[in-house]
């Protein structure tokens, strides 16, 4: 898989992201459901904490790119629904060392939301890979 970043500027480097991402050379895509801050049994953990719940909402989401022998690295788009924007970016140090460890920076949105389906969840996050 060969992957090109698309920036006509550059600004959203410096937040870990690619304006867009030339993808070639891969016979695999993964599409991500949202993770959140649960447990294996799916119940939600950590309310109040932002950043216990990104934290463990990236762990879910490694576990999903685990399971499709990916991971990080192979991730290509990343959604992040929050319902917390400016307590998100307190802990945006989470998501840019994840990503920065990987050595990647894909494409990404990030939306304030009103609420997520699971009461006291405050992010989460979907994810498309390809390998």
């Amino acid at each position: 898989m060969e992957r090109t970043a698309v920036d006509p500027v550059n600004w959203s480097v410096a937040l870990g992201f690619n304006q867009g991402e030339l993808v070639t050379g891969h016979t695999r895509t993964l599409y991500c459901s949202g993770q959140t801050s649960t447990n294996s049994d799916g119940t939600p953990v950590h309310e109040g904490d932002m950043e216990a719940q990104l934290t463990l909402s990236l762990d879910n989401l490694d576990a999903v790119l685990a399971g499709a022998e990916m991971s990080i690295s192979n991730v290509v788009r990343l959604g992040v629904y929050t319902t917390d924007v400016d307590l998100l970016f307190q802990h945006y140090g989470v998501l840019m060392a994840r990503l920065g460890a990987a050595g990647v920076a894909p494409t990404m949105t990030m939306l304030g939301v009103a609420r997520l389906a699971i009461p006291g969840q405050m992010i989460e996050i979907d994810a498309i890979a390809v390998g």
